[in-house]
């Protein structure tokens, strides 16, 4: 029983740190330090103290038996989640042994672990797709833009350096999208270039693509989350820090920050500017995010001097008769920004 308080408590404690030092989830951090006090309350309640002079780790034969995956962790998201599971795990055990022992501890070390399977979900939710990264250059595809044949577009696009695509094809029946999103990433994925579909969770499920961009009225994003798994890379549009913060609590894996510019795709959309995609970097710092609306190579400058990290563009690439000098201009604008 001192094993698992001591592990209860040392896998919430991990997974603090984890909230507080890579995301800066302050919500989070308070509800697992919560907990974790909750937890010490508990135990001193049933005098847990007089449990540590049995306390033999030098003979725990447990202290040699590891895991395959015990060394195993993909990145500060896998510590997270593997924390909470170990603290889950941990209750369950005080839970049962408990009951031999003190039927208080035992209820209450159940009602910690309820607490806990809804902060692990929340956690997972939180780092979100084990793929999440943040793009430098976004091109959303769109054939009627283009003014070379789509396919010589996105190569060219990719030569100068694109390294994420969107399928942004609005009139295309579900049927014609698959097909199109499988040939984009015929062509993409061997280059090392995500590929995310713009408001089809169905077909980006179907077509097996990196992610999907949902839009205001598209499925929210905690039911895409249901519904397509932890994997996914989900995509949100940002037009206000309200809607940054609601996404990203949501689970959003990055955000396109704009209408930065005005655009001939959302003629009356009002134009936020650079000033907000400044005050989204200050306030989410760590967050992927891809300026969007309006760019090109002649007002790149004033979005990395606030510190835009990615860009999303459409007409500024498909609409060059040379894609490739296009993307590599915007590149170049962005070359001396720091990726997070």
């Amino acid at each position: 029983m001192d094993a698992a308080a001591n592990r209860a408590g040392e896998g919430l404690r991990t997974a603090e740190d984890a909230l507080r030092f890579a995301l800066d989830r302050g919500d989070l951090v308070e509800r697992t330090k919560s907990l974790r006090h909750r937890l010490r309350t508990v135990l001193e309640a049933v005098n847990a103290m007089h449990w540590m002079v049995h306390r033999d780790a030098a003979g725990d034969v447990g202290q040699h038996v590891h895991g395959s995956r015990e060394h195993d962790r993909q990145g500060v998201r896998g510590v997270a989640i593997a924390a909470m599971k170990r603290s889950i795990e941990a209750l369950r055990s005080l839970e049962e042994f408990g009951k031999l022992t003190e039927g208080s501890l035992a209820r209450e070390c159940a009602a910690l672990r309820y607490a806990a399977y809804d902060l692990e979900r929340d956690v997972m939710l939180a780092f979100g797709s084990p793929h999440r990264r943040q793009p430098r250059l976004c091109l959303l595809i769109t054939e009627s833009l283009c003014t070379l044949p789509w396919r010589d577009t996105l190569k060219a696009a990719i030569d100068g350096g694109v390294d994420m695509v969107q399928v942004r094809e609005k009139d295309f029946t579900p049927r014609a999208l698959l097909q199109r999103v499988r040939e984009v990433m015929a062509l993409a994925k061997p280059r090392g270039v995500g590929v995310i579909v713009n408001d089809s969770l169905d077909v980006a499920i179907a077509a097996r693509a990196d992610g999907v961009h949902l839009g205001r009225d598209d499925l929210p994003l905690i039911e895409a989350r249901r519904i397509a798994g932890p994997e996914l890379l989900l995509g949100a549009t940002a037009h206000d820090l309200c809607e940054a913060a609601s996404a990203i609590e949501a689970g959003a894996d990055v955000l396109g920050i704009g209408a930065m510019f005005a655009t001939p795709l959302k003629p009356g959309q009002h134009a936020s500017g650079p000033g907000f995609l400044k005050e989204f970097i200050e306030r989410f710092p760590r967050t992927p995010h891809v300026a969007i609306g309006g760019i090109h190579s002649g007002n790149m400058e004033a979005l990395t001097a606030v510190g835009v990290r990615g860009v999303a563009v459409c007409s500024a690439i498909c609409s060059s008769k040379d894609p490739a000098s296009a993307a590599a201009a915007m590149c170049a604008a962005m070359a001396g920004v720091c990726q997070p």
